[in-house]
């Protein structure tokens, strides 16, 4: 279907201000992010309430449903995005608490530390320390649903892996909104959609991975499409088809189906980096989507729900 006016008038913003964000410092999208989140959870403060959660080495907290679905005992681990430099508790808050009052489910929302202050592994260390908090709160693992968005995507899928080899127990299901999964930014889209995506910038993210993860690119834990997913729980991909980060997207889901992995892609033409976060009209369906996901893998959805929900691609 073709975007609609609405989206494409805000595709031309986004556009028009990318080569302001050319300029912008790590500090200047910590801000931007933050406020953007802040915005978020005042919108949604009749929906949702913020509980703090005490962390040795990061902040977090719990986005509460206030229409829960009782008896209130299952949790989604929501990594936010920011290529691993930006992105504090007040934004995770905003998605978390959108997650939170989509599906009806407790969101913890985990502010792991920030490069280039703190480089990898301390991301996905602060991630693992999230998911054992939940597992030590009573949290069962097939009651888990982990999420995130871009760098917060390809963290969710790092975590998985790390998971896995640790031999601890898995979710019930991954949500990766176009994840951030290729440090070495090898994929084709990284050429093909240089000029098509109108909010990331190539030179930008290469930056990123300096500041983040310098000498590690290679490995899987930073960049996951080099990783083997056997085990995995159901995974659910979204990926614009004009984002740089398409081919991460397609990769992962690749490996994926290659393992033998329950997943889906679902690619959305015209759309740009995260776009289920936009509230456009198709960035809503998108969101509707993987709370059906969510819900369904959690045990919350209707039997026919879950039909539609875990339909391949």
């Amino acid at each position: 279907m073709p975007l609609t006016l609405g989206t494409r008038l805000l595709r031309m913003q986004l556009r028009l201000t990318k080569p302001i964000a050319r300029f912008a410092t790590i500090d200047d999208a910590r801000k931007a992010q933050d406020q953007l989140g802040r915005m978020t959870a005042e919108i949604l403060k009749t929906k949702v309430s913020f509980e703090p959660v005490e962390f040795d080495r990061f902040t977090a907290c719990f986005a509460i449903s206030n229409n829960c679905v009782e008896p209130c005992d299952r949790a989604v681990l929501y990594l936010h995005g920011g290529g691993y430099t930006a992105g504090g508790l007040d934004y995770a808050k905003g998605f978390g608490g959108l997650l939170a009052a989509q599906t009806r489910v407790s969101v913890l929302c985990a502010a792991y530390r920030l490069a280039p202050e703190h480089k990898f592994p301390a991301a996905q260390d602060d991630a693992m320390d999230a998911y054992q908090y939940l597992l030590d709160s009573g949290y069962a693992p097939e009651k888990i649903a982990i999420a995130g968005e871009s760098a917060g995507g390809g963290l969710a899928l790092s975590l998985a892996l790390r998971l896995r080899d640790e031999g601890k127990p898995m979710p019930a299901c991954i949500v990766a909104i176009s994840p951030w999964a290729d440090l070495t930014l090898s994929g084709s889209s990284y050429n093909n959609n240089v000029r098509l995506d109108p909010t990331l910038i190539r030179e930008s993210l290469a930056y990123y991975v300096i500041a983040y993860a310098a000498g590690h690119e290679d490995e899987a834990y930073v960049s996951p499409v080099l990783g083997d997913f056997t085990g995995f729980p159901p995974t659910l991909l979204f990926a614009g088809s004009d984002e740089i980060l398409l081919s991460d997207a397609k990769t992962v889901y690749k490996r994926l189906k290659k393992a033998g992995v329950e997943s889906k892609l679902v690619v959305e033409d015209g759309m740009w980096h995260v776009y289920p976060l936009y509230g456009t009209p198709e960035g809503k369906k998108a969101l509707e989507e993987m709370s059906l996901f969510i819900q369904t893998r959690l045990g919350l959805a209707l039997p026919n729900s879950a039909e539609e929900a875990s339909a391949p691609a």
